[in-house]
């Protein structure tokens, strides 16, 4: 079964308002086993929005529109569908009476323009859910279906969980279950990764089992996603759980979390667990690290604070990465943390290229420095230098585990 999504609204394609709709409904889709290959969007024009929608119904058995039921001229998809459809619109009186009823209830009064929404093309059937003005629209075509569903988002997803997944589910005939797991990684590229899995995304070709998919996240990390298609919950998940010990063993060290783990919850429950407590000096970061430190640790339970500017001129003086790591050992007895970590930049006066940065890490039995370059302006560097610090010490700690 694969249903396509077509998102209608002329403002999507200005960038005034990003279309979230359809990748929360690609998600649900994926969650009930339903294949969603294509997602298009289209502006409210008749002619390309019913050639855009014919298309998606020719390669796919149901088409999710979203968008273009409203009260105003611009809102044509109930047209165009009934133009697909090869009949006429009707007026459904019971909707019309919801609509009058939804305006008398917040005490306002209906301009009758509001009375399109309730015209619906023959043969179409209403969806129950009306959380708002605009209801939804069921649509058969043969064997094929269109839905309709408004733009809102908060009126889309009660249809959607209401209605459509389980009649979409019921047409398939067939339950499935898609899943995926994402492993995030640092310190390796894209391109990389992909040599490093060339040989198992070749097997997964050919078992047909799994599929690896990459997608780069900038300071975040480059994802690697796991998707399983399966009958049931507990075989995608054991597939899952399989193919992620497999590409552990080939990636190392570079991944650092699964899923919506972060660097800096990997960092604070490493913490937690070996029972220390870390600071930072920001110099170059200009208290970046903090704020992406303390919106996990609010209370600075485990992450104590950071010194953005250091006073200890004698400090400057030290050549190369013995600086940086200075710098960490003043954080760290400046706040009385077990751990001081630190990021800085050479001195004009140092010849090292460009993007060059020094991070250190100081903690009992260890005081340790290294450079890294790091690419593009201050800007980015700074970013960078945040996960680069942050993957360090995660190392390091694991080392000591």
């Amino acid at each position: 079964m694969r249903c396509e999504v077509v998102a209608i609204g002329t403002e999507l394609l200005l960038g005034q308002i990003v279309d979230t709709n359809s990748s929360w409904i690609g998600e649900q889709l994926a969650l009930v086993g339903i294949d969603s290959l294509y997602q298009v969007k289209v502006g409210d024009n008749a002619e390309r929005m019913e050639d855009t929608i014919r298309t998606a119904l020719a390669r796919s058995d149901a088409v999710i529109c979203c968008g273009g039921l409203g009260p105003t001229q611009d809102d044509i998809t109930r047209e165009v569908i009934a133009k697909i459809m090869g009949v006429r619109m009707h007026r459904d009186e019971n909707i019309a009476g919801k609509i009058r009823e939804m305006f008398e209830a917040r005490g306002r009064v209906m301009a009758e323009n509001n009375l399109r929404q309730a015209d619906i093309p023959n043969g179409a059937m209403p969806i129950s859910q009306m959380p708002g003005t605009a209801p939804g629209l069921l649509c058969p075509i043969g064997n094929k279906v269109i839905y309709a569903v408004p733009g809102v988002p908060f009126e889309m997803r009660e249809m959607m969980k209401g209605t459509i997944l389980n009649d979409l589910q019921k047409r398939s005939g067939k339950s499935a279950v898609i899943r995926s797991r994402v492993l995030r990684t640092w310190g390796q590229s894209e391109s990389g990764l992909a040599e490093m899995l060339a040989s198992r995304m070749e097997e997964l070709d050919n078992l047909g089992t799994a599929t690896l998919a990459f997608q780069a996240s900038g300071i975040d990390g480059i994802k690697v996603r796991i998707t399983c298609k399966a009958d049931s919950e507990a075989l995608v998940q054991e597939v899952l759980s399989t193919e992620e010990i497999l590409i552990r063993n080939i990636l190392g060290d570079v991944i650092f979390g699964v899923d919506e783990e972060s660097m800096e919850s990997v960092i604070l429950n490493l913490l937690k667990d070996q029972k220390l407590t870390l600071s930072s000096a920001e110099a170059l970061t200009g208290g970046i690290l903090a704020t992406r430190m303390s919106a996990l640790d609010s209370k600075l339970d485990l992450y104590k604070g950071s010194i953005v500017r250091l006073h200890d001129e004698k400090n400057l003086k030290i050549p190369g990465p013995n600086r940086a790591a200075a710098a960490a050992q003043s954080a760290r007895a400046y706040f009385s943390s077990d751990i001081g970590i630190a990021a800085l930049l050479p001195e004009e006066n140092e010849d090292y290229a460009p993007g060059t940065v020094f991070i250190a890490i100081s903690m009992q039995g260890v005081r340790k420095s290294r450079s890294i370059t790091l690419p593009g302006a201050l800007s980015r560097m700074r970013s960078y230098s945040v996960i680069s610090l942050l993957d360090y010490l995660r190392k390091t700690l694991l080392e000591n585990c």
